[in-house]
């Protein structure tokens, strides 16, 4: 019995420190579905469903990837102020020609925009076309 005793509370306690992260991330997440292919910097993103997270709270940088985790990204932001709270979580994009490019996200309740710079790739895309903008609706659990 003292056997059991020794080994079920370190397993608990090992429950308990690996839970702890899986909660951290599912609180800092948003979700949406692309209808079609996308950029997020250099890369190209099929369409499908995404979800973004920011691994480390100390920086501006998130991780954009497929559900399935197929494909990923990591990008740079900017957060931009706003004077209002916005209403509902959603992701911009930016569409030159047919070529679109995440631009931005906004998390329910907060006065903030995650504004995702632009790669080099965009910024020669840009010289070209003019930009269309367009949003679509996310799912957002926190900040990410």
């Amino acid at each position: 019995m003292n056997i059991l005793r020794k080994l079920v509370v370190p397993m608990g306690l090992l429950s308990v420190l690996c839970a702890i992260p899986i909660m951290a991330q599912i609180a800092n997440t948003v979700t949406f579905d692309a209808p079609s292919a996308f950029y997020v910097g250099n890369a190209k993103m099929p369409a499908g469903s995404y979800r973004v997270t920011q691994p480390d709270a100390d920086s501006n940088l998130l991780l954009i990837e497929t559900a399935d985790g197929s494909h990923s990204a990591f990008v740079e932001y900017e957060v931009a102020s706003s004077n209002t709270t916005h209403a509902q979580s959603d992701v911009t994009f930016n569409k030159y020609g047919n070529v679109d490019f995440l631009s931005a996200i906004w998390v329910e309740g907060r006065k903030s925009e995650m504004q995702i710079l632009q790669s080099k790739f965009e910024q020669n895309t840009a010289k070209a076309a003019a930009a269309e903008k367009h949003s679509l609706s996310a799912k957002g659990a926190g900040q990410p």
